[in-house]
């Protein structure tokens, strides 16, 4: 999947950007064409916030935060949106940067958070270690251009990558600006017969509850072929090589091996998310639940991974 697409270096999908442009003054209602990712969103913030606080607890156990876990912390979110996450993110104390390609998504976004003071960069309640939110029309690209590589200590990106143009140089890009010791999280969709079924013919062409068309089934990515990346991939290092030398060697792989096939909880984790329509909610898959891989991470999954401390 990500070999094929190794040549270009945009990630940005004009035609995808066009549509989610369109359907922008929707981001916020609850029971318009974004109402599954509203209710997706606390399982999202679950597992953030579960595995910063278990690497605190490995590393630290006298400076666990519970109840802001993100605080002291640079965040970026890739691909934000109308900033559902963002938000979200900021409230657990992250200094937040909601990045997306639509102007239009970024407008929503920065119109929700304006309605919300302490989440405002300059409010005073920022002294006080709570978090904070601001908004970037730009790629992630044009950010790691900007800001350069281990900018920042958590990066995500979730339900995006699905949708832009060269999924490898995306993936790579979003790594480069995670600091050593850091998280990045993605959440996407597998490349399986069950995920056509519930994602294209059910929820966009029997059910219409996403417009058709939002989604493309060759651009969903497996759970093994994310780890296998990570595993195999020597990505970019920690800091760009000074002008005077020859280019910096490529960092080690951030997976160091797998055991029974899944690699060790402190360096990655794939979690399947399922929807329980008789409760119209979305549910975390326990880890460790019996034959996981084959049925609870067959459609939507969560997939963290933590840069190596160079």
């Amino acid at each position: 999947m990500f070999s094929s697409i190794a040549g270009s270096q945009s990630s940005v999908n004009p035609e995808e950007i066009a549509h989610f442009s369109r359907l922008s003054q929707q981001w916020w209602d609850e029971r318009g064409e974004f109402g599954m990712l509203h209710k997706m969103n606390p399982v999202r913030m679950q597992f953030i916030r579960d595995k910063v606080v278990e690497i605190q607890r490995e590393e630290d156990e006298a400076n666990v935060n519970e109840f802001q876990p993100l605080s002291g912390l640079d965040v970026v979110d890739v691909g934000c949106g109308g900033g559902l996450l963002c938000e979200s993110l900021a409230r657990l104390g992250g200094r937040t940067i909601g990045i997306d390609a639509s102007s239009s998504n970024i407008g929503i976004a920065s119109l929700h958070a304006a309605a919300d003071p302490a989440l405002a960069p300059t409010s005073a309640s920022g002294a006080k270690g709570k978090g904070s939110l601001t908004y970037q029309h730009t790629s992630v690209e044009d950010l790691l251009d900007e800001r350069g590589p281990s900018s920042f200590d958590v990066v995500c990106s979730m339900e995006v990558i699905e949708h832009v143009d060269n999924p490898r140089t995306f993936l790579t890009n979003c790594a480069t600006l995670v600091k050593p010791g850091g998280h990045l999280f993605l959440s996407t969709i597998a490349r399986t017969p069950l995920a056509y079924f519930l994602t294209i013919f059910a929820a966009e062409q029997a059910l219409r509850l996403v417009t058709p068309g939002t989604h493309t089934y060759s651009k969903y990515i497996n759970p093994d072929e994310m780890t296998e990346f990570f595993l195999t991939t020597p990505l970019p290092p920690a800091t760009s090589a000074p002008a005077q030398t020859t280019t910096a060697p490529a960092s080690r792989p951030w997976i160091s091996r797998l055991y029974g096939g899944s690699p060790p909880r402190t360096e990655a984790e794939v979690r399947g998310m399922v929807y329980l329509p008789w409760k119209g909610e979305w549910v975390l898959v326990p880890r460790g639940a019996p034959g996981a891989s084959i049925w609870a991470e067959a459609c939507n999954y969560l997939f963290w991974v933590r840069r190596p401390v160079e």
